[in-house]
């Protein structure tokens, strides 16, 4: 890709002149960017349940495994700090985690700090099914992105930084 305009349309090109012969006054600049990216998850989402099917998994039972797999060499974590990490309910990741225990995925644990609480550990075969399924994903995403330089990538990459800090501000 060059960073000349792209002689191709797609159907938000087709959306936005629709628009413009219906409502020449409005400025639809945003459907530009907020349009594309709409299609751009629908394709990642089904990319990301394809992977994680043929890995043996649910995209959420990836979003726990992979969430206990980056917290430190011990692969464990409190159930709060999964539910906050996973943007769930505490009654959702109560059962997510008895689900993923029935699989030998995981084990909940006392927690040695608090009599009260419990922590979630990754067992082996969890890691090796998130390991494998993150290697997969990464080779679907890399087929993904083929079109686009580094240069473009780190750019978009940059970018959409810029607007996810952004919304997360308005929180």
């Amino acid at each position: 890709m060059s960073n000349e305009p792209c002689a191709q349309t797609d159907e938000v090109d087709r959306i936005i002149s629709a628009w413009h012969g219906v409502r020449p006054d409005m400025d639809t600049a945003p459907l530009a960017v907020v349009s594309r990216l709409t299609r751009v998850n629908h394709h990642m989402d089904a990319l990301r349940k394809q992977v994680f099917s043929e890995s043996g998994l649910e995209p959420w039972e990836f979003d726990v495994l992979s969430t206990l797999r980056r917290a430190g060499d011990a692969h464990e974590m409190t159930p709060g700090d999964l539910t906050r990490e996973t943007l769930v309910t505490s009654g959702t990741m109560t059962v997510r985690v008895a689900k993923l225990a029935k699989r030998g995925l995981i084990v909940r644990l006392p927690d040695p700090e608090d009599g009260r609480g419990a922590i979630v550990r990754l067992l082996p075969d969890g890691v090796e099914l998130v390991d494998k399924a993150m290697e997969r994903l990464l080779e679907r995403e890399q087929e993904m992105l083929r079109d686009l330089s580094p240069a473009e990538r780190a750019s978009l990459a940059a970018s959409l930084r810029v607007l996810l800090l952004s919304l997360n501000e308005e929180r």
